[in-house]
């Protein structure tokens, strides 16, 4: 019996209408159709009472330029420290629509597009997804997508979406709801990320599915571990396979970053062996406690893990990635239980 149940649940994991796992994409222009646009793709689930876990790495990476920028940060943070040449560029390309005081993206010319960035790198403006979200150039949105129009077949919950925060998109037969989410508290050493969803009826966030945490440090002994994520081709679908730990490590590793410095990510790490794809940083590794028959989040998808190669006896850039390395959630418990217990 204890099979079935297991199966049972795990089928459940990778329906759409039943998993707790999710995708967190950053947004522009989210209430102008024509002007959207995603960007900043990463996995994400939902641990209950609306918050979100995902992974920290993504929100210090560069998104380079804008597709829209406030005026007032166009006018005082940028233009004053462009050269002439560059002013000219960025008012040609950037033009100013005076009902919302917003300045969007007008070229068509790619070699504009690369210029424009490099001017930004040039006045170092920090174009980081984390400090785009303290500015509100950018907002981040939970992406769950179904093949009918309703938001979990519920007609009522399915009215509190508009123009802005739903649209069909026959092309991949999926109909795509909105749900905006916060940063809460980033973790960088852990390359943890906790989001909050925000702006949302109650009762969408409580029709969520959600996953529990099992905060354990579990050993390679561990059976029935699994790694919930992306289908292998598509970020559409979802995947559960089975993961084993391999081993530990006190990680440490530099995450190399422009504008803000470098930072260390460290503390302990699993050694994950099991199929990844790229793309799957933020996916929960689950662990079936048989007890309560329920997959509980124990650690979360951060790093891939090389293994080199020898090529025509030849080592430099021969790597191999088969390991994963994952932060296990008791890291961050008090921080966690902190904020699920208030």
């Amino acid at each position: 019996m204890s099979n079935k149940n297991r199966l049972k649940k795990q089928l459940e994991l990778t329906n759409e209408q039943t998993s707790p796992l999710f995708r967190i994409m950053w947004t522009q222009n989210i209430n102008e159709p024509n002007r959207r646009h995603f960007e900043n793709n990463i996995c994400a689930f939902h641990i209950g009472k609306g918050y979100i876990l995902s992974v920290a790495h993504n929100l210090k990476s560069e998104a380079r330029i804008f597709k829209s920028i406030d005026e007032n940060i166009f006018t005082n943070d940028i233009l004053p420290y462009l050269n002439d040449a560059q002013k000219q560029l960025f008012q040609n390309c950037f033009l100013l629509d005076t009902r919302v005081q917003k300045r969007y993206w007008n070229s068509t010319n790619p070699n504009d597009y690369q210029f424009a960035i490099e001017a930004l790198k040039q006045i170092n403006f920090d174009t980081r997804w984390v400090t785009f979200l303290e500015k509100k150039i950018c907002q981040a949105h939970l992406i769950i997508q179904f093949k009918n129009n309703l938001f979990y077949n519920n007609t009522e919950l399915s009215k509190h979406f508009t123009s802005s925060t739903y649209f069909a998109e026959p092309a991949i037969n999926r109909h795509t709801f909105l749900v905006e989410v916060e940063l809460v508290e980033a973790f960088y050493d852990n390359d943890i990320a906790l989001y909050r969803i925000v702006n949302t009826a109650k009762e969408i966030i409580n029709a969520m599915p959600i996953v529990t945490i099992d905060y354990s440090i579990l050993s390679d002994e561990q059976e029935h571990y699994y790694c919930l994520q992306s289908s292998p081709t598509s970020e559409v679908g979802k995947l559960l396979n089975k993961a084993q730990i391999e081993g530990f490590t006190e990680h440490f590793a530099i995450f190399q970053e422009r504008v803000g410095g470098n930072y260390i990510l460290e503390g302990l790490r699993y050694l994950i062996k099991g199929y990844f794809r790229f793309g799957s940083s933020g996916a929960p590794y689950l662990v079936y406690d048989a007890k309560q028959n329920e997959f509980k989040a124990n650690a979360i998808q951060s790093e891939a893990c090389p293994i080199q190669l020898s090529i025509d006896n030849k080592r430099d850039g021969n790597f191999q990635y088969v390991n994963a390395i994952a932060t296990p959630l008791n890291n961050i418990k008090e921080k966690l239980e902190y904020y699920l217990n208030r």
